[in-house]
């Protein structure tokens, strides 16, 4: 067994513990795949990541994250919780970006004034949905198919498809029947109404992981690929506002923003506990 630098962070929180927990385990390099693994299981965040020394030339560190059953190229919640344990452990970027290496490649991250962004990694499947799955997902939310306004496959890594409700009211009262959505990552979006809602956010954003049977509470991964859905349709402006996490009793919130190519992903993250885990 040996000793590690240990943080658990709370990711695109409005206010502490009001977002989406992340467990980071720095200077992981003399931690094996399994030990990992095993770590991933043991504390049954959605993501525990490890930071480790980089491979490619250009990358500040290098991180793997695993979820309680496997590892993913890309999440998130991970990579600003990450960086922000990187950055307060003293390390410096190379440039003027943070750049971090994963599965799914190299990631580009900004500081914005109190919170950390992501520039949203290219999708690997986007295009309309199925219409047999999208009758599918409408049975498994148990709502009418003709509530799912427009829908859109945006998987970045983690295999994400995603439909657009009516509006917030709708997005917060499904209970979806899990077993009936099969083994789908499926994102659901409603616009706020600013009227009725208020202007603390534009859009109201829920992650339901099927072959789990669990909401996620705020989604990074998720918000960036409907961010290049919505805002590339024209269905959002240029930046806005995600809320998420409403119905678990989170205050998650996601800040979007288009600056020329690149669509960014933001939000705080706070730190809960620091300590240190033999492995």
């Amino acid at each position: 067994m040996k000793r590690y630098s240990f943080r658990q962070v709370d990711v695109f929180a409005s206010a502490p513990y009001k977002g989406n927990p992340l467990a980071v385990v720095l200077d992981a390099d003399g931690v094996t795949d399994a030990q990992m693994a095993t770590l991933g299981n043991w504390t049954n965040l959605s993501e525990t990541t490890f930071l480790l020394k980089p491979a490619a030339p250009d990358a500040d560190y290098r991180l793997r994250i695993f979820t309680p059953q496997q590892e993913l190229p890309f999440a998130g919640h991970p990579t600003l919780g990450s960086c922000h344990v990187w950055l307060s452990a003293g390390n410096k970027p190379k440039g003027e970006l943070i750049v971090q290496e994963c599965g799914a490649g190299l990631v580009k991250i900004k500081r914005d004034g109190e919170r950390l962004a992501f520039a949203a990694p290219a999708l690997r499947r986007s295009g309309e949905v199925e219409e047999a799955l999208v009758e599918k997902i409408a049975k498994g939310l148990k709502i009418p198919r003709g509530a799912i306004k427009a829908t859109q496959w945006c998987d970045n890594g983690p295999g994400w498809v995603a439909v657009m409700l009516g509006g917030r009211a709708e997005v917060l009262a499904l209970q979806p029947d899990y077993p009936a959505l099969g083994d789908l990552k499926l994102g659901v979006a409603g616009p706020w109404d600013k009227s009725r809602d208020g202007g603390d956010a534009q859009f109201e954003v829920r992650a339901f992981v099927c072959p789990g049977g669990y909401e996620d509470p705020v989604t990074g991964s998720l918000n960036a690929s409907v961010a290049q859905w919505l805002i590339g349709k024209g269905i959002a402006p240029e930046s806005y506002v995600a809320s998420q996490g409403t119905a678990l009793g989170r205050a998650g919130r996601v800040y979007v923003s288009r600056e020329g190519n690149d669509i960014w992903i933001g939000g705080r993250t706070i730190p809960c506990i620091e300590g240190t885990v033999e492995i």
